[in-house]
This record gives C-alpha cells, sequence and structure tokens, in this order.
C-alpha cells in the first residue's frame, strides 16, 4: 500500500510516504508558518503521489468529536494564524481518500505500538518534550480521546525547591509545559538546551519536572510502557535522572518488579527515533485506508 502521512509540529511539517510495513520511502519538511502557505506545500507534496489514505498527526488542540461541526478543526493553540483552522476540511477538499486524524503524540504512541517500543502491547503512554509538551495515551487496545484528547503538558505540578523561574504557558504558567519544555529551559538560563552541559543544574530540575508527571501517570493510567521523545530528550542523561525521581516519587508503593527492578526498560526513548510521529501518521493513514474510516481507534 502507499500511505501519505503529514506530521504537524509547532515548529515544522514533515509529509511523507510509506507503506504497510511502517517504512517511510520519501519525506520532506519545511516551517510551520500561517495555515495557507503551509498547507499550500503539503498539498503540493501529495498531489500526483498515488496515496490511498493520508494519516494525519498534528500539534493541538484539535477537534475530535465526529458530532462536532468542528471536526477536523484546530481549536486553542497559541500557534499564531492557527487557531480555529480547518486543518482536515481543508485536506479533504484536495484529496478524495480516507484520512486518519489525531494529535502529533497520539500518533506517535499508535506508531510505537505498531513498529517500535510498546509493540505487542496493549497500552503505553508517549512524551514529547520539546517547543511544547505533549502526551499520548494508549490503553486497553485503543488510542485514548475522551471529552477533547489528552493534554498530559499542562498538568500542574510542584515547584522545585531551588526554582524561582514564573513559568511560560500562556494559558496556565507554570505547568508542566510552562516549566519544561524547551523554551521554558532557555528563558530560565538564558541559554538553548543544547548548549547546557550534561552536568548543568538544569537537568536534575528537568528531571524532577517530569518525574513528577510519570509518577502521576503511573498512578492514574498504570501503563504497560512509559515512552519519552522530543528535543529535550536528546539529552541521554535525563534517562536515568527520570528514572530514579519516579521510583523515589512512588516510594516502593507500586508493587511491580517492572517499577522496582527493571525501570531502565519501562522508562525508554523511542524505538522509532525522530520518526516516531511521522510513523505514528502513517499507522493512522493505515488504519484508515483498511478501516475506511476518518477515525482509528483500535489496533488488532
Amino acid at each position: 500500500m502507499r500511505i501519505g502521512a503529514i506530521e504537524a509540529g509547532g515548529t515544522k511539517i514533515v509529509c511523507g510516504i510509506g507503506n504497510e510495513y511502517g517504512i517511510i520511502e520519501d519525506r520532506i519538511q519545511f516551517p510551520t508558518e500561517q495555515p495557507e502557505p503551509t498547507m499550500e506545500k503539503v498539498i503540493a507534496y501529495f498531489q500526483n503521489k498515488g496515496v490511498e489514505a493520508i494519516g494525519i498527526g498534528t500539534f493541538g488542540p484539535i477537534n475530535l468529536d465526529l458530532k462536532s461541526e468542528q471536526f477536523g478543526h484546530v481549536t486553542t493553540t497559541p500557534k499564531p494564524g492557527w487557531s480555529g483552522y480547518r486543518f482536515l476540511p481543508t485536506l479533504k477538499k484536495a484529496f478524495d481518500v480516507p484520512f486518519g486524524w489525531d494529535t502529533d503524540v497520539n500518533a506517535a504512541a499508535y506508531g510505537e505500538v505498531m513498529w517500535g517500543a510498546a509493540q505487542g502491547l496493549d497500552s503505553c503512554v508517549y512524551y514529547t518534550i520539546g517547543t511544547g509538551i505533549g502526551v499520548g495515551v494508549y490503553s486497553e487496545g485503543k488510542i485514548v480521546h475522551g471529552l477533547v484528547h489528552p493534554e498530559g503538558g499542562h498538568l500542574l505540578i510542584r515547584r522545585h525547591k531551588d526554582d524561582a523561574f514564573e513559568g511560560l504557558c500562556p494559558y496556565h504558567g507554570d505547568c508542566l509545559e510552562g516549566m519544561a519544555a524547551g523554551p521554558a529551559i532557555e528563558a530560565r538560563w538564558n541559554r538553548k538546551a543544547i548548549d547546557l552541559p550534561i552536568d548543568h543544574p538544569s537537568w536534575q530540575m528537568e528531571a524532577f519536572y517530569i518525574g513528577q508527571a510519570i509518577t502521576g501517570v503511573i498512578l492514574m493510567l498504570s501503563p504497560k510502557k512509559v515512552i519519552l521523545g522530543g528535543g529535550v530528550m536528546h539529552q541521554q542523561q535525563l534517562f536515568s535522572m527520570i528514572r530514579e525521581e519516579v521510583q523515589r516519587n512512588l516510594n516502593g508503593y507500586v508493587s511491580s518488579e517492572t517499577i522496582l527492578t527493571n525501570i531502565d526498560a519501562y522508562i525508554v526513548p523511542p524505538s522509532l527515533g525522530d520518526n516516531a510521529g511521522l510513523c505514528g501518521a502513517l499507522a493512522l493513514g493505515l488504519a484508515a485506508a483498511m478501516e475506511n474510516c476518518t477515525w482509528p481507534l483500535t489496533h488488532n
């Protein structure tokens, strides 16, 4: 099969063509600018490519309610120009194929279930920690939406005792994203995260915040795998620090050998690497092609 995939991020859009085995055969990327010129590039890329379906994993928040007149729209995003944009309807006017539509992090979680670190499991949670923080949830064999969709990047968290930074989130100030996303690291230390040495105190603070969030998701959802992706998680030293924070927070309460003695195989990077989002969009498109619907809910 020939499936189109769109990973729409806050800073860049990645488009690709892949097959039913999760193999990306072609890809292109360009900056996320205003909606109209950006979507012109997306549509131009897929024209004459002969795709049988297209999967979209996009930054949000987005409308996933099939009964809503705004289904397929971006909603309250702080991304300039995109709030209220008719993302999916614009593409459906250009291409008469089935579409998969979900958040970028739900897509990444789905891709890891299909071909990556969560393959064979019926639950996982995927965090992307970069320009923003998003959380995708796959539970009991399906992507979780609920009232809208998970927005775990905006959970309220306890403040680190040495942190006087007020937070960057325009909605909540010092929520998880406001304190731990890439722009928050840069604003707090006046240096880009990539320029901070591995022994800089920023990383212990980062692990403190991310560890809190993961502790909460373990207690609430009990996922069988926690996957941490995004640009900030390219700092490999964070993984061991976050695992230690989670174990310290749980304090032996969750009586699972996975947590107590095998946490290195439980909190992990994405097996699909930086392709997790694009492969996830490919998985959404594949499900739409197989089910001939606009919303893949299950994976068998």
